[in-house]
């Protein structure tokens, strides 16, 4: 089995859990199908290449994309990406990966392109505090030293300053999944989703999800603050 899918972004959204109201992230995830294999012994490693299926024309794709999907009969897919594969899975080409691989309160990751900021400062882009900001201090938003003139008499390479901010990959860790809709191919996480409404995401399984027993995160976590609460109420 693959262990994610490919998808859409379409906004945010608000759902109940337990009584309380709880910010989601709506995903069209697929309908997605493996368009290529990715064996140990010709690729060195076991993967699983995934299209997204969209109502694309054919002719929106190059002429070497569209004879290989055309050679396993698949429609045409423009966003590929490759997955890792449960072990001893058996996936081959034309195979259909569909939402119902997740099941709800479980936890995947999300990995998509943040939003573009333009070129930003220091300040918005690595949160430096600046200077102080009464009258005469005249060090506000300045960027300050950036490296001594004697030695090495260069900039250090990884020197944070102002640059292009945004359009990185970033990748959200451990999201819960509040619901799975099979039926409309919809997907909703708790939390937030990098990147614009309509930009591609991929959602996998967790690589590392919570551990399940008390005192850590997951769904054997009682939260002391809640929990006082409710001992209040009932009194």
């Amino acid at each position: 089995m693959v262990q994610g899918i490919l998808g859409k972004k379409i906004g945010m959204a608000e759902a109940w859990r337990d009584g309380e109201r709880a910010p989601v992230t709506l995903i069209q995830a697929g309908p997605c199908v493996v368009t290529q294999r990715k064996t140990l012994a010709r690729d060195g490693y076991e993967s699983a290449q995934v299209g997204l299926i969209e109502f694309l024309k054919p002719s929106r794709l190059n002429r070497p994309q569209r004879t290989r999907l055309e050679k396993h009969n698949l429609p045409p897919c423009r966003w590929l990406r490759e997955l890792p594969l449960a072990a001893g899975s058996q996936a081959k080409p034309g195979d259909q990966v569909l939402v119902d691989i997740f099941r709800e309160r479980e936890y995947v990751d999300v990995v998509g392109v943040s939003k573009g900021r333009g070129f930003a400062g220091f300040v918005k882009r690595h949160h430096f505090g600046g200077g102080a900001a009464s009258h005469g201090s005249m060090f506000h938003r300045a960027p300050g030293s950036i490296g001594a003139s004697a030695f090495p008499s260069r900039v250090l390479k990884g020197m944070r300053a102002a640059g292009h901010m945004g359009v990185s990959q970033v990748t959200v860790r451990n999201l819960e999944v509040v619901t799975v809709d099979q039926d409309n191919n919809l997907l909703a996480v708790l939390g937030a989703v990098p990147g614009p409404n309509g930009g591609y995401v991929v959602v996998r399984k967790a690589v590392h999800p919570p551990r399940q027993r008390r005192g850590h995160a997951g769904e054997g976590t009682v939260d002391p603050l809640k929990a006082s609460k409710k001992r209040a109420g009932k009194k």
